[in-house]
């Protein structure tokens, strides 16, 4: 497959965190609109489903176990990309963890760990191999997304490694955007509000979610679909062209405003 063309027939996409939720809405969205695309995380089976719901596009898919807070983990899911198809047009960095939702000052340090592994070294070490593969390739370049949250903007109650992660990855984003002007790199981020994944469950049962002021509320919650629609927009925009920030989120949730 020859893939120095950059029609959207022949782009090559990686999107970690493929096996649920955003990542699988992204995934499926980019291989419908004929995109060749490694889908990376951690479960292989979760990984095998998102590519059978793919249909006949599944076949361009690739099913890659990753651990993003693992280095060589990463290189090798840019190798087997390479490998298969010659270069990376886009990559969607939205594997992310989450921390009970406890008192800060009852947080374990383990739990306060293993979100910045995730959420903040997992998304520095994919930028970086990026970096490395894209501006080697020809014709030199890319775009890379990372998954911000709403919580890049305003904290949940009881949030600090989650919400402190996501401010970080706006200040990657918008470092590594920079960086990358040189190598034709755009980088960009999407801010999502409550979309409909296992993450987000809990908004939408029982009692609901904790509020600022220590109420329960159940919150609205938009199909992750759109959130894959948007991912695929800003991926297709012509590289001369770069969405810097884009907030997506249910229209009725909780943020605006006072609530």
């Amino acid at each position: 497959m020859s893939t120095n063309s950059h029609t959207p027939a022949s782009k090559v996409a990686i999107v970690t965190g493929a096996g649920t939720g955003v990542g699988r809405a992204a995934a499926l969205a980019l291989l419908a609109d004929g995109y060749s695309v490694t889908l990376a995380g951690r479960r292989a089976d979760m990984l095998e489903e998102t590519k059978a719901l793919a249909g006949d596009a599944g076949s361009r898919a690739l099913v890659q176990p990753t651990d993003v807070t693992d280095p060589e983990a990463i290189k090798a899911m840019f190798k087997v990309t390479t490998d298969a198809h010659g270069r990376v047009d886009v990559i969607f960095n939205n594997a992310g963890a989450n921390a009970p939702g406890i008192l800060l000052e009852d947080l374990k340090v383990e739990d306060w760990k293993r979100v910045v592994d995730v959420n903040l070294t997992g998304v520095f070490l994919c930028i970086q191999e990026a970096f490395r593969v894209m501006k080697a390739q020809t014709p030199m370049g890319g775009r890379i997304i990372n998954n911000g949250s709403i919580s890049a903007h305003a904290p949940r109650p009881d949030s600090i490694p989650y919400t402190a992660t996501k401010h970080a990855v706006t200040g990657m984003t918008k470092t590594a955007a920079l960086d990358g002007r040189k190598y034709d790199i755009a980088v960009s981020q999407v801010d999502i509000g409550n979309a409909v994944s296992p993450m987000t469950e809990r908004m939408a049962q029982g009692h609901g979610v904790k509020q600022s002021d220590g109420t329960l509320k159940v919150e609205p919650r938009m199909p992750a679909e759109h959130v894959g629609e948007a991912v695929v927009m800003m991926a297709n925009l012509p590289m001369d062209t770069n969405i810097q920030f884009l907030t997506i989120q249910a229209t009725k949730m909780p943020w605006i405003g006072r609530g």
